[in-house]
């Protein structure tokens, strides 16, 4: 693939002017603007800028302006913004090093995904992707510290730029090389892999319709099976019927909260199989193909909560399995048992109290037994838990944790506290 970086210089550019060149509408030119970033002057601008205070900006652009045009003032009081926000994904060591745009910041993948399925392809030999749809590079970088050599691509050409430069500024641009490209016109023949990650967002916001990705899932689906192995990076909440039974489908979470499904195609993954794998731990959960729906009975003396992954992959039916349990309601996903079950896969809870759902009994309860702090948790229920944690005026030194949901389909609370999982042992 070669180790150029067609948009962008390996240092920095010759100053151009920071307001850049405007088009004949009299619009600047986010390029331009962007490069100017990219010189001592703009350089030395955003290191001063590291840890600013955004509520103080309006007199640290006032001081800046001084010594510094004010296009560029702005331009890298923005940048500074941005990387402040994608510290929480990238880590504040690379997030201040990098630079971003502010749909990169919102649809990059956090470092700790991109790493994690960086590691699923180099562990089956893969050394060369493709990576469509790059966006500012997170990917690109995860597979190219897994010693993966890229070819990232983006049709937007101020993202590619902004991806080069993220190459250049990681020491990654060896093994990064970016192309401002329609990605259905690149030939990812002497690539080991394909990677496509389509943009879901639009206008109005988030696309839920799979074919209305851009580009679309079928053409990536497509696109996939024409590589010895590929990924397709889509929305957690695909509907399972959009998964073709050529690809082994995965959802992954980090620290608990679902961040992304991926579809997994070739050899070395299970066509037709589904899996759920927790970060940072790395524990993963599968079945080769989707489980029978699961017993219904009453709620026992234990209750686990499966992680999001586990529910998005339809995996609850196996967590069933393991604990010799059942779900408390069939289109509920909260297990019971009568022996404890500890798993990274569930949070666990000893139920002390099952009621009707009854907001004067739940606080007469609470008050006598001097609960302070109360978690609510809802599957099933309408009711908003701030909206009910208002009403129960809570005081006390101790601890509950209440459960609005259904039980046999009738509207039920289930008071108890957490014995496994990251919430067991609060005092």
């Amino acid at each position: 693939m070669g180790q150029v970086n067609a948009l962008a210089p390996t240092g920095p550019p010759d100053a151009p002017d920071p307001s850049g060149t405007p088009d004949p509408s009299g619009t600047p030119d986010p390029i331009a603007g962007f490069l100017a970033l990219r010189t001592p002057e703009g350089a030395e601008l955003l290191a001063g800028l590291r840890s600013y205070d955004p509520a103080t900006e309006l007199a640290t652009a006032t001081r800046l302006r001084r010594s510094h045009p004010a296009a560029l003032v702005s331009a890298a009081l923005g940048q500074a913004r941005l990387r402040q926000r994608a510290v929480a994904k990238f880590g504040a060591e690379d997030a201040h090093r990098m630079f971003f745009t502010p749909n990169g910041v919102e649809q990059a993948t956090r470092t700790s995904v991109a790493a994690y399925r960086a590691a699923r392809f180099a562990g089956t030999g893969v050394r060369s992707v493709a990576d469509l749809c790059c966006g500012i590079g997170g990917d690109a970088i995860a597979l190219a510290r897994a010693g993966i050599r890229v070819l990232a691509v983006d049709r937007d050409p101020l993202t590619a730029e902004v991806a080069a430069a993220n190459a250049v500024a990681l020491g990654l641009e060896e093994l990064i090389e970016v192309r401002c490209a329609d990605v259905t016109e690149i030939d990812t023949s002497p690539c080991d892999a394909v990677f496509v990650d389509p943009a879901r967002r639009g206008g109005r916001g988030r696309i839920f319709d799979p074919e209305a990705y851009s580009p679309p899932l079928s053409w990536a689906t497509a696109a996939a099976l024409k590589a010895p192995r590929a990924a397709l990076k889509i929305a957690p909440g695909v509907p399972h019927e959009a998964i073709g039974p050529q690809a082994e489908a995965e959802w992954i979470s980090d620290g608990g909260e679902v961040k992304e499904a991926v579809l997994w195609f070739g050899e070395g993954f299970e066509a037709g199989a589904y899996r759920a794998t927790l970060l940072p731990s790395g524990a993963t959960l599968s079945a080769p193909a989707v489980l029978p729906a699961p017993p219904v009975g009453p709620v026992g003396r234990y209750l686990y909560e499966p992680d999001g992954a586990v529910i998005r992959a339809h995996l609850v039916a196996d967590i069933v399995n393991r604990c010799d349990g059942r779900l408390i309601d069939e289109m509920i996903a909260y297990v019971t048992s009568d022996e404890l079950y500890d798993s990274p896969y569930t949070a666990g809870y000893e139920i002390t109290d099952q009621l009707p759902f009854n907001t004067k009994r739940l606080k007469a309860l609470l008050r006598e037994r001097e609960v302070g702090v109360l978690t609510v948790k809802k599957r099933g229920s309408p009711v908003e838990p701030e909206e009910l944690r208002r009403k129960m005026k809570l005081r006390g030194p101790n601890r509950a944790t209440v459960f609005l949901t259904r039980v046999a389909d009738a509207p039920t609370m289930l008071i108890g506290h957490p014995v496994t999982g990251p919430e067991a042992g609060l005092g």
